[in-house]
């Protein structure tokens, strides 16, 4: 009995693990009854031993082989959203890749409609709930060109910290290249963060574009054109994900 619990595995961390989505999308699927095991609705909390019949809207999810795990490094341009789909029928950046490819894929993180550079696709939800943890504080790196001059101690400031709104906006980084560019550092993942930033000193980004996602970067990627990660490149994002999120290691459920 003790080795069967020993061998059990929490359900979304099972299914996520199979590349359906990330933890916390799973855990609202069944939270939302749209999961059942062994033809019964499948409770929050409860745990498997990974062969029983799991069915997600009614239909059976494929155990019979491991999935094969994906991670794509796109280069969303301007104009695309960064949702998987849009019911104004307003381009995705998932239908720049999903044509070629049969897994399905889900982003981690998130790039506004007017943002464009480097945003990341996988089936492995683990890594992408790791990443996708506040506590992950992965580095997203932009390069910003502004339609007026930066003012005076914009970085520092940015640095130090800017409440907008009554939101608090601090950047990792700010180096400026020239008066109306500059590369800024993010951890936070707060929504519209530079451009709120920019709005509050009276500017706009005229070009927005995030140009490194933690270790992965790749100046040659074009507009619209995406590849899979190296393995070297796939083993960087684990490394980190695994020293600085508290989901690492199985111990979080």
């Amino acid at each position: 009995m003790k080795e069967l619990e020993e061998k059990s595995l929490r359900l979304h961390v099972f299914l996520a693990s199979l590349g359906i989505a990330s933890r916390r999308a799973c855990e609202e699927m069944i939270r939302q009854g749209r999961v059942s095991v062994d033809d019964r609705i499948a409770t929050i909390g409860e745990k498997i031993r990974g062969d029983e019949r799991i069915a997600i809207d009614g239909a059976t999810v494929d155990l019979s082989h491991e999935k094969r795990l994906r991670y794509i490094l796109l280069n969303k341009p301007k104009g695309y959203l960064s949702s998987s789909s849009d019911p104004l029928g307003r381009p995705c950046a998932l239908d720049l890749i999903s044509a070629t490819i049969s897994e399905r894929l889900y982003n981690i993180g998130r790039l506004d409609q007017y943002s464009s550079g480097l945003l990341l696709f996988t089936n492995d939800g683990d890594l992408a709930a790791k990443l996708m943890h506040p506590s992950s504080e992965i580095e997203k790196e932009y390069f910003v060109y502004t339609d007026k001059a930066l003012p005076e101690g914009f970085a520092s400031k940015f640095m130090h910290g800017i409440m907008h709104e009554g939101v608090r906006y601090r950047a990792r980084s700010v180096r400026q290249i020239a008066p109306n560019k500059a590369y800024i550092i993010l951890i936070e993942g707060k929504n519209r963060e530079i451009r709120r930033v920019l709005e509050h000193f009276g500017l706009r980004a005229q070009i927005l574009e995030r140009v490194r996602i933690g270790p992965i970067k790749d100046a040659n990627l074009p507009p619209g054109g995406w590849r899979d990660l190296t393995e070297h490149e796939v083993q960087a994002l684990k490394a980190f994900a695994n020293k600085s999120s508290p989901l690492s290691g199985g111990r979080h459920s």
